[in-house]
């Protein structure tokens, strides 16, 4: 299952004393399981926008602390600055950037308004998504009046705050809390030095457009042809050349890839090259792997490539490393958090060292994690027959067919490694539960009551890697049939690795629900999984069947 990954940047109104900035972000940094990304604090502003991530309910957390103890640290009645802001916390947008939808974060973004408003006695506007109103979702509106009217604002009943007082905090001022979509700041190159040659393709494609003379000598809006973007050209010395500098305000109308295309597009009528592109600042994964996908889509190519690979292709289509290297474990955010993350994951070790690992005198990792990695390569061989498949000469008219079928075997094969890691980890729950003080009464039934739910929790993953392995059979089947025929016995072979994998892990919801005194509970996982241990058999006969048929050379 993907892990939910939200990003939070709260605009706090003190960009001068980095004493009490540092407090703010010590803060947000005590909240266990959230990365602080980004701090960047403005003299002339005398603001500082911070950025980090994590799961929902630590990034939700995290929120509350920075927000609180900049109610604490920031005097509003004493502040100026070049920007627009209304409160110590002057906006805290939470924002989705993987396993988490857009309705699900406003959810915790008015969850965060509440306690705000609550516990902190701070008005709170809700805003773009999570506005309860349509004249509160621009956030100019909630803002409109700045400080110095928000006393006046709170007074009149059709601004009162969706949560907290309508009484004027002088110190602490009111706060905007929003669910936006990611934005992303994109620059493209061009081999010019033209600012004005660059702004005219800014015009072409940003949302706004231009301003043109009409027939009768009014002035007429032209839009561009990209929604959701803001674009204007400059000149960079540095680097000698004009871009355009792009803001993608929802990547999910307009995404990276797109933008860059049409860019081209206009740069290209106009004369301009487009010789590569820039991000700032850190970009989801998700919108590199769709650009991966688009481009290997307009070659007619698999896309059911591992995820390095589809990095790789989006950085070299958009010329991302034209002014400087692209690394991805800096510029995607999540490899920026994983980086950590995955440290000390078996599913990170090399072949041999996974091999030693499980040879020693530990019973960890033990036929489970073993199981996993099987089912992991066994689909594996099926994505590679289909990808194969889809460079056959004289299969060309076939590639779509095959890269959907890769695509669905990458999915399965990612998400069986993971059980790698989650056996043993379920093991470990055990052993935890069972060194659990068990002098008292009390510690006695809680003691027995953690080891029942650690076992439950050891029938349950593998009972799910049975479930999550089992769909791979009809790729590894299409594959044996359809596939390139010379790579039958891959698929066969996968197959095998596939039963092997669902058998294995069979075995182990057995050995672990063995010690479980919740009869029914057993009684139902045990014949779940017998019918699934049951089909993949049949599913694994058939398929060494077909091979067999297409090889032909066993009497």
């Amino acid at each position: 299952m993907e892990k939910k990954i939200l990003e939070c940047v709260p605009n706090f109104s003190e960009g001068r004393d980095m004493g009490i900035i540092k407090q703010i972000t010590s803060a947000i940094e005590s909240v266990e399981g959230v990365r602080l990304l980004d701090v960047d604090p403005g003299r002339d502003t005398n603001r500082t926008v911070v950025t980090f991530v994590g799961e929902p309910d630590a990034v939700v957390e995290a929120a509350f602390r920075g927000v609180k103890k900049a109610s604490e640290l920031i005097d509003m009645s004493k502040h100026h600055g070049e920007h627009p802001r209304m409160g110590a916390t002057d906006v805290c947008p939470l924002v989705p950037v993987s396993g988490i939808t857009m309705e699900e974060t406003v959810v915790y973004a008015r969850k965060l308004a509440k306690r705000i408003g609550e516990e902190l006695s701070i008005p709170v506007y809700c805003y773009e998504n999570a506005a309860f109103e349509e004249k509160r979702r621009n956030l100019a509106a909630c803002r409109a009046g700045e400080y110095e009217g928000l006393r006046k604002k709170l007074a009149d009943p059709e601004w009162k705050p969706d949560f907290g007082p309508s009484a004027f905090n002088a110190r602490s001022g009111a706060t905007a809390v929003g669910a936006r979509d990611f934005l992303v700041a994109f620059n493209i190159n061009l081999n010019t030095t033209s600012t004005r040659r660059a702004n005219a393709i800014a015009f072409d494609v940003r949302e706004k457009g231009r301003m043109v003379k009409g027939d009768r000598g009014e002035m007429v809006n032209v839009p561009g042809t990209l929604k959701c973007v803001k674009a204007i050209g400059w000149y960079i010395r540095d680097y000698g050349i004009a871009q355009i500098s792009m803001n993608l305000t929802n990547i999910s109308v307009t995404p990276v890839h797109i933008a860059f295309d049409e860019t081209c597009r206009k740069a290209d009528a106009r004369g301009v090259r487009v010789t590569g592109s820039e991000l700032v600042g850190l970009i989801p994964l998700k919108s590199m792997l769709e650009a991966g996908r688009y481009f290997l889509e307009k070659q007619q190519r698999s896309t059911g490539v591992p995820d390095e690979e589809l990095v790789k292709i989006a950085v070299k289509s958009m010329g991302l490393s034209e002014l400087g290297n692209f690394d991805p474990r800096e510029k995607i955010i999540e490899y920026v958090i994983s980086s950590d993350e995955d440290e000390g994951k078996m599913r990170s070790m090399s072949l041999k060292a996974f091999m030693d690992e499980t040879a020693s005198e530990s019973a960890a990792p033990g036929g489970g994690s073993v199981s996993a990695y099987m089912g992991s390569l066994g689909v594996a061989l099926g994505t590679m027959v289909a990808n194969i498949s889809g460079h056959k000469r004289g299969w060309d008219h076939r590639w779509k067919e095959f890269s959907e079928w890769a695509g669905k075997g990458k999915e399965i094969q990612n998400r069986l490694l993971r059980f790698v890691d989650e056996d043993t980890e379920a093991f470990n729950k055990i052993l935890g539960a069972f060194a659990l003080p068990k002098k008292t009464d009390e510690e006695i039934e809680a003691r027995k009551a953690a080891i029942a739910e650690a076992t439950k929790n050891a029938c349950m993953v593998p009972f799910r890697m049975m479930e999550t392995a089992l769909p791979a059979f009809d790729l590894l089947r299409e594959m044996a049939e359809k596939g390139n025929p010379n790579s039958v016995s891959d698929a066969a072979v996968g197959a095998l690795a596939l039963r092997s994998c669902i058998r294995g892990a069979f075995l182990n919801v057995r050995i672990n629900a063995a010690g479980l005194d919740d009869r029914e509970f057993v009684e139902d996982l045990l014949s779940r999984g017998k019918a699934i241990e049951e089909k993949a058999m049949k599913e694994e006969e058939s398929i060494l069947g077909i091979a067999d048929q297409i090889m032909g050379n066993v009497k």
